[in-house]
């Protein structure tokens, strides 16, 4: 849990102009249900899924979920686009949404943005896809409610190294220490 908090911390730490961090909210009424989770490709030009689509039908109120300034708010490729300048330099987008802001607007968490637009193609069903940017990292906007999921690298114990002036046998030979690896790391 103090790993969650440090995380969550670090990652929304207030800028110096900000006294305290916001208070972040679901985009949506209610607490949705996740259809998909964050799946970031391994690599930046790679295919992945660099959000969390979340169960929503048509017409639906899309709300920000904290405070910033609508950067976008119109049609992209065919489907509706909001995206949101938050304190502290972190962006959330939105989409498929039928704008009620305007690119400039100031908005407070839990103020409209626009609604569920009835789009097909990312979703089998109806939904909103929410994602979470700090420069050009994607990050999963669930860590915003302390949600998303910690995953904990292994911590390897190297044996100590032999004394200095140590004399081995002639046949004895030992290895420089390799960086252990586990499985997805």
């Amino acid at each position: 849990m103090l790993l969650a908090i440090t995380v969550v911390g670090l990652l929304l730490a207030p800028t110096p102009a900000a006294a305290d961090p916001p208070a972040w909210r679901w985009p949506l009424p209610g607490q949705p249900t996740i259809l998909r989770t964050f799946n970031p490709p391994p690599e930046p030009w790679r295919s992945g899924h660099r959000g969390v689509d979340l169960a929503a039908s048509p017409s639906t109120t899309v709300l920000a979920p904290g405070p910033g300034t609508v950067t976008y708010a119109a049609p992209l490729a065919g489907r509706g686009v909001i995206s949101l300048l938050h304190p502290g330099g972190l962006r959330t987008t939105y989409l498929p949404v039928r704008a009620s802001v305007r690119r400039g607007q100031t908005v407070s968490a839990g103020d409209r943005l626009g609604v569920v637009e009835a789009v097909p193609g990312h979703c089998a069903e109806s939904c909103l896809h929410w994602g979470l940017l700090r420069g050009p990292r994607y990050l999963d906007p669930l860590l915003l409610l302390a949600w998303a999921p910690i995953r904990l690298l292994p911590h390897w114990h190297l044996p100590p190294a032999p004394p200095s002036g140590l004399l081995l046998p002639s046949n004895m030979a030992i290895a420089p220490p390799q960086r252990l690896t586990s499985q997805g790391d």
